[in-house]
């Protein structure tokens, strides 16, 4: 069924990665006109400056940031900040300043896992306000940063971990969640003997599905085999090999006769079982981001290649920060206000869904965007769901999708480009190890 908004565009495509912040990953991508940080950009610890930069991320961290809401109150408001629970935030008289990154790093061993120093070692503690050398680290990235548009007000939709903001985008609220879920609330969801269920009912799967409109969810299965089960399958409407499928057979469903309107794309989260994450493709920072790469340049070739191309839209995105700085402030943000139950059980820091969280790096990537395009709308993970129920006829789920900003003037060419790259850059890899769809040598590096 195609859209119903005029706009030549009857195929959205969302892949989602993880846990980076957008000047750690594009501050120094040299693209004109984004707002990003300097190489004068620095959070003080301990009386000592630690500033942004030069550019060389390490390709993988050896201690997960923080980014639980704890850890991001910090982080945006300043060293030893808490928030008041069940009160705005922040509370007056303090504001957002970005200004407790390396402190938190520091400290926070809200995310111990086997094996890494929790909190991290002194001399890696500089790590958290690096950022990627673009392109060489990072060159499918930067690529289609440059040849699409990039969104440097893409803001994830609330300052928390993956679970909640990957909610937001699925249903435009979190159903109250603010913390991440415990492992049995995992098993339940999954298992289906307790039902996720959105205050308003339903999902944007629930809603195009309503519509008589067809949908699918790809999952990485290249990794291990519980990093390969997509996290939107807690939903009730997407039942695990039922409604997702391998991505190794993404490329050729795209060759024959495929009318889904909407198709959502997961990494493999590596080793979930341990906690490391290693060996997926999310980008996880204890992983690396060269798996995340191949995953992105496979994505974007096969929409390239397929008959689909000229009317469909790719949204490249990430769930959250990860705990890596950012120096773009985050604002205000317009309540769910969708009936989520304020339940300290889900949301022990008392958050009220009226703020924004760190800024992400987002890519919309289309054949009727003009080339080197920066937009500066602001938009969060709801800006998603908002896009496809504006693009196909859709009542909104919240009122964060109602009021949420959408896409669609981002298509702004009268007919589709010709000069659209078929095939992108290789991702790079440390030690000049070859890239590829996969490589263990370059997933298990270590700085």
């Amino acid at each position: 069924m195609a859209s119903t908004s005029g706009l030549q565009v009857d195929h959205v495509f969302v892949l989602m990665l993880e846990n980076r912040s957008f000047d750690h990953m594009l501050a120094f991508s040299g693209i004109p006109g984004i707002v990003s940080a300097s190489s004068f950009t620095s959070n003080t610890y301990k009386g000592v400056p630690y500033t942004v930069g030069p550019p060389g991320a390490p390709w993988t961290m050896p201690t997960d940031p923080g980014h639980e809401f704890a850890d991001v109150v910090e982080q945006l408001c300043g060293e030893g900040f808490v928030h008041e629970p069940w009160t705005p935030f922040p509370t007056p008289p303090v504001s957002v300043t970005n200004s407790g990154f390396v402190a938190n790093y520091a400290t926070s061993v809200s995310e111990r896992a086997p094996g890494s120093p929790s909190p991290p070692r002194p001399a890696d503690v500089h790590d958290v306000m690096q950022c990627f050398d673009m392109p060489r680290q990072l060159p499918v990235l930067h690529q289609l940063a440059t040849e699409f548009a990039v969104c440097d007000h893409w803001f994830s939709s609330l300052p928390g971990p993956t679970w909640p903001n990957r909610l937001f985008l699925h249903g435009a609220s979190s159903a109250g969640w603010a913390d991440s879920p415990t492992p049995d609330q995992f098993k339940a969801w999954y298992e289906k003997t307790v039902k996720f269920v959105f205050p308003c009912g339903a999902s944007i799967f629930d809603r195009l599905s309503a519509a008589g409109h067809k949908w699918r969810v790809y999952a990485d299965e290249d990794g291990p085999p519980m990093g390969g089960v997509p996290l939107v399958a807690a939903l009730g409407a997407v039942t695990y090999q039922q409604n997702t499928f391998p991505f190794s057979q993404f490329d050729a469903d795209l060759s024959c006769s495929y009318d889904y309107a909407y198709t959502f794309i997961e990494p493999n989260y590596g080793d979930v079982l341990n906690g490391s994450f290693v060996g997926g493709s999310s980008q996880h920072p204890t992983d690396g981001v060269v798996r995340g790469e191949a995953l992105i340049k496979s994505t974007y070739e096969s929409i390239r290649r397929s008959v689909l191309w000229e009317r469909s839209v790719l949204i490249v995105l990430y769930d959250e920060h990860g705990g890596f700085y950012d120096s773009l402030p985050p604002g205000g943000a317009p309540p769910p206000r969708d009936g989520s139950p304020n339940d300290p059980l889900i949301n022990s820091g008392g958050f009220l869904f009226d703020h924004y969280g760190v800024r992400v790096p987002a890519i919309i990537v289309s054949p009727l965007i003009p080339r080197h395009t920066v937009d500066p709308t602001v938009y969060d993970h709801a800006s998603v769901p908002a896009s496809i129920e504006r693009l196909f006829g859709l009542a909104p789920m919240t009122n964060r999708d109602a009021t949420a900003n959408d896409i669609r003037h981002l298509m702004s060419a009268p007919v589709p480009r010709t000069d659209c790259p078929v095939t992108l850059l290789a991702p790079a890899t440390p030690g000049g190890v070859p890239s590829g769809r996969v490589s263990d040598a370059a997933a298990s590096w270590k700085p």
